[in-house]
């Protein structure tokens, strides 16, 4: 059986919080002043051809903003979501916006602050960012090519404030760094000379102190790629099977779950999402395959096969059971994580082949409370998809080529 996290477990990409206080707290006489309880759902859109991002409240999406990076970028909440990161690998920069919301937690509840967005005046340069782990109140980006992460304070990101420290790894490589209890996990690139300048084969996870000294042995993980964390649990994707991390009385704990003799032979997983209600992962499995993940119990695999090629994926929040993927010929489906079977199919978008290259335009979705919102590029639109239903229930027009998004979500009261 699966474990059932509580209410302070994180997401990596939604930020998502709900004052859970009995009706009686929420009496304005005994707290002493009015309350008003409200939710917000602001939503920000990459473009894939334009350095653009734009911004608007589900509420209101005619009322927007709107930001200019210097090329396409991958967006990322962070610090709760107070602040939004645009990762733009091919241009060695990340840029930051403050998304306009922010959570204060008072225990038996939580206030919403909501204002406009605005740009950070600061930004990060160093060669080839690509992944971001946020966890913990840290936020650690790692520079491909620059054999370094830095990591920035979420507190101080969530005041407007940038203070990177760098944390050194063996050498430069297409990896991640991400804290675990006192320790920071890096991937390890080998030592061998590359020919012809490619990238450094990778061979596993290891702890360090911030300073880069070792804190542990290499836990072996062939060509590791794509972390997420569950409930104690993070994970990572390997040649030989999804590789385990935990906080243990001797440091950090690994297992390597190797692939079952069932699963598809020489298919692995590249992509993981941890859920923040259940102690489970769903990763890719293959191109037209998704694999829910019990980091805990046997059996760790569960297999779901796709009628088509996947295109994106995501978790439900609300729903903790639920994930979603979107498949090439533009049909959204709904995945049940513990019975690991797609239980509703419906259209979402016209076909989008995943031949070409990886980065071509091609929808991605991302929850939004009770909907889906999936961009669809051709036709310059946020389509909302009812959760419940998987039929849409409304379009955002944003023009260009919309393409990364990310959104806040929160609910709380306001003085």
């Amino acid at each position: 059986m699966r474990k059932h996290l509580g209410g302070g477990a994180a997401m990596a990409l939604l930020m998502s919080v709900a004052s859970c206080a009995h009706a009686q707290d929420h009496d304005p006489g005994r707290h002493g002043h009015d309350h008003e309880e409200i939710g917000v759902r602001r939503v920000f859109v990459g473009d894939h051809a334009q350095g653009l991002i734009t911004v608007f409240d589900l509420a209101d999406p005619d009322h927007r903003w709107s930001f200019e990076t210097q090329g396409q970028a991958k967006l990322y909440p962070v610090a709760g979501g107070a602040a939004i990161a645009a990762v733009q690998s091919d241009l060695d920069v990340t840029q930051f916006v403050m998304s306009g919301v922010r959570l204060r937690d008072h225990g038996d509840h939580a206030d919403v602050e909501v204002g406009d967005p605005s740009a950070f005046a600061q930004k990060l340069s160093g060669p080839r960012p690509f992944h971001l782990v946020d966890h913990g109140g840290e936020v650690a980006i790692n520079y491909d090519l620059g054999g370094y992460a830095e990591i920035l304070d979420g507190a101080a990101l969530a005041e407007g404030r940038i203070e990177p420290k760098r944390f050194p790894q063996n050498r430069a490589h297409h990896g991640f760094v991400a804290p675990l209890g006192g320790d920071w996990l890096s991937t390890v690139a080998s030592e061998e000379p590359v020919e012809g300048g490619g990238a450094p084969p990778r061979l596993g996870l290891r702890a360090f102190d911030l300073s880069g000294a070792p804190r542990g042995a290499l836990a072996a993980c062939t060509a590791i790629h794509g972390e997420a964390f569950s409930g104690a649990y993070l994970a990572a994707g390997c040649k030989e099977g999804v590789l385990t991390a935990k906080n243990g009385p001797k440091g950090v704990e690994y297992e390597m779950l190797a692939y079952p003799v069932g699963l598809p032979q020489g298919v692995t997983t590249g992509t993981l999402l941890g859920s923040p209600a259940m102690q489970v992962f769903l990763g890719n499995h293959g191109p037209d395959g998704l694999v829910v993940i019990d980091p805990a119990e046997e059996p760790h695999y569960q297999r779901i096969a796709l009628p088509f090629r996947r295109v994106d994926f995501a978790l439900d929040p609300v729903r903790a059971r639920n994930g979603y993927v979107l498949t090439e010929d533009g049909s959204l489906h709904r995945v049940d994580l513990l019975a690991a079977r797609i239980t509703a199919s419906a259209k979402a978008t016209e076909p989008y082949s995943m031949e070409g290259h990886w980065n071509d335009p091609r929808p991605r979705i991302a929850m939004a409370g009770d909907e889906i919102l999936v961009t669809d590029p051709r036709a310059g639109l946020v389509r909302r998809i009812s959760a419940e239903t998987l039929q849409e229930v409304g379009t955002v027009a944003v023009g260009g080529l919309p393409y990364h998004l990310t959104v806040v979500t929160a609910s709380g009261l306001v003085h």
